[in-house]
Formats: C-alpha cells, sequence, structure tokens
C-alpha cells in the first residue's frame, strides 16, 4: 500500500483536571471546618446554659409531639403564654432571662447620707480644733512662768469624751485648804490662765471634783467626800468664770469624791485628789444633753450649801 492510502491516526490525550492536586480536597475540608466550628458552638452554648433550660431540652426531646404542643415552662421557654410541662425549670438554678424575676427596689435616703457626711465632717474638724486647744494649752503652760512651776500638776489628754485637763496634787502642794474647798493662790492663778484658753473653742465643759478613799472621822453630821468633792469642782467653776471664762459653757459640774481613782493602786495617794475639766466634743455634750434633760448646767453640792458655808470637819488631808 502506498504511503498516500495508509491512515491517519489522531491520538487525542484527556487530561484530567488536577489530580491529586486538585481542588476537590479543599471542598472537603471546609466541610470539616465547618462542621467543628459548629460541634465547638453547640458545646459552647450547652455550656452557658441553665441546667433547667437543659432539662427542659431533654423533654422535648424524649416527647417532642407533647412538648412542643403544650409548650410553656417544660421547654424551656417561660415566655409562652401556653403554661404547661409542670414547674417552670428555667427558675430552678442556674442563669435566669432578664425581666424573670422582679429586681428589687433599692432605695437610698439622700437626706440621711449627707447628714452622716456632714457629721462625719464635722467630727473631723472638731478633733482638729480640740488637738489645736491642747497645744496651745501647753504652749501656754510652757511659755507662762506661773504655770510653768505647776508642769507636773497639769495632765492634759485627748479621750472619747473630749479634752481631758486635770489638775492634780502633790503632796507637798495641794490645790485647796484641808478638809475645803477653799483654793490655794496658786490654784485660783492656774484656773484663772486656763479659762482664758478654753474660749478660743465653743464646746461646752464638764467639771467633777475627786477625792482620795481617806475618809472623815467626824464632824458636820452627812458631810463626806461626796459634798467635798462637788464643793470643790463648783468651787473651781467660779475660779474659771473669774478669769475671763463664758460662763454659759459649763454644761455639768459634779463631784465624784473617791470613785474615780487617778491612782488605783494606791488609793490615799496625794494624786487622787483633782479637779478635772473635759472640753466636751458634739457627741458627748449630747449625751449629756439627753440625760440631764437638755438643762444648761447641773451643780451637785452639798445639798445647794456653798463651800463657804459648810463648816468641814478636822480630817485627814483631802
Amino acid at each position: 500500500m502506498s504511503d498516500d492510502l495508509r491512515p491517519i491516526v489522531v491520538k487525542r490525550v484527556k487530561k484530567v483536571a488536577g489530580g491529586h492536586h486538585g481542588g476537590a480536597w479543599k471542598i472537603a475540608y471546609a466541610d470539616f471546618v465547618t462542621a467543628m466550628m459548629a460541634f465547638f458552638l453547640l458545646m459552647w452554648l450547652l455550656g452557658s446554659t441553665a441546667s433547667g433550660d437543659l432539662k427542659g431540652i431533654a423533654d422535648y426531646f424524649q416527647n417532642p409531639l407533647k412538648i412542643a404542643s403544650q409548650g410553656g415552662s417544660g421547654t424551656g421557654d417561660s415566655s409562652s403564654v401556653l403554661k404547661g410541662g409542670g414547674k417552670d425549670l428555667t427558675r430552678s438554678s442556674g442563669q435566669v432571662k432578664g425581666g424573670d424575676i422582679d429586681a428589687k427596689n433599692k432605695t437610698v435616703n439622700l437626706k440621711e447620707t449627707n447628714a452622716e457626711q456632714v457629721r462625719r465632717e464635722f467630727e473631723e474638724r472638731e478633733k482638729v480644733k480640740l488637738g489645736e486647744l491642747k497645744q496651745n494649752i501647753e504652749k501656754l503652760i510652757e511659755s507662762n512662768p506661773a504655770l510653768r512651776q505647776f508642769k507636773n500638776q497639769l495632765l492634759v489628754d485627748v479621750t472619747s469624751e473630749g479634752l481631758r485637763i486635770q489638775i492634780v496634787d502633790e503632796q507637798n502642794r495641794p490645790m485647796f485648804d484641808t478638809s475645803s474647798a477653799e483654793l490655794k493662790p496658786h490654784t485660783r492663778v492656774i484656773l484663772r490662765e486656763i479659762g482664758k484658753a478654753l474660749n478660743a473653742v465653743p464646746n461646752k465643759l464638764s467639771l467633777s471634783g475627786h477625792t482620795d478613799a481617806a475618809q472623815f472621822g467626824g464632824g458636820d453630821k452627812g458631810f463626806s467626800n461626796w459634798e467635798l468633792s462637788a464643793n470643790r469642782a463648783n468651787a473651781s467653776r467660779r475660779e474659771l468664770i473669774a478669769g475671763g471664762m463664758d460662763e454659759h459653757k459649763v454644761l455639768r459640774v459634779v463631784g465624784l469624791a473617791s470613785t474615780v481613782l487617778f491612782d488605783r493602786n494606791d488609793p490615799l495617794s496625794s494624786i487622787n485628789r483633782r479637779i478635772s475639766i473635759v472640753v466636751l466634743n458634739r457627741k458627748a455634750e449630747e449625751a449629756l444633753l439627753q440625760e440631764d434633760g437638755k438643762v444648761d448646767a447641773v451643780e451637785v453640792g452639798a445639798q445647794g450649801l456653798d463651800a463657804d458655808a459648810v463648816s468641814a470637819p478636822a480630817a485627814p488631808t483631802k
């Protein structure tokens, strides 16, 4: 056969796109990632769902037709108007949807809150004022030659009631004559100088007289350390006013005899014989006003007798 008659054979090679290097795997991988995302989303939803809702979901899958037809709290949907499925399981524990529980109304009394704040600020300012008064009295004692020599007999401190100034006896330097409310000359100087300084603050005062535990051996019937301590406190009040202190500052004058000893280990010690002046803070002042019926001043003495009118018996030194 000649070459011209030989049949022509055309070979066509069909190429498959991609092979194992094609893009079909990408679609499969995308489906896998989507499925994983849905799985983790489901896990997150189950983990953040209240136990009541989970119980409702479980009941739905156990009997979907009954729960779906009845609705209500059994499905975990407490908003359904059809109350079915028994107890509202969404309220048993776990999270509760907003609005399911009525919020308790919290009321704040602004008036009381402001009053409390004002009270605290006032107490702080008052504390500062009393601290300044304490420093001024201590400076006065140091700078005044007439007071500096009695420095050991003047005790100044701060208590829960306010600023306390105590004038105490020394063994060889008493404040009063023996068994009497008659002030010694140096005691008059001390009280008058202190009286001037007390006008620096508007606070009220409480004065109390104290004796040691020595008892009278005789004398007028009924006269004792109670009357003596009260008379001495009242005599101190008069001397403070004579020194220039406003008489309306005195809120209470009392005699406590030997009931409040300075030196409990030695009831007969001279330091137990003292006059205590307390510059009252507002809290202590209000307590005294309530206790005393809101009077301007209370004087407790020897049944209204003045110190000079009482003939005190000869007795151990007070």
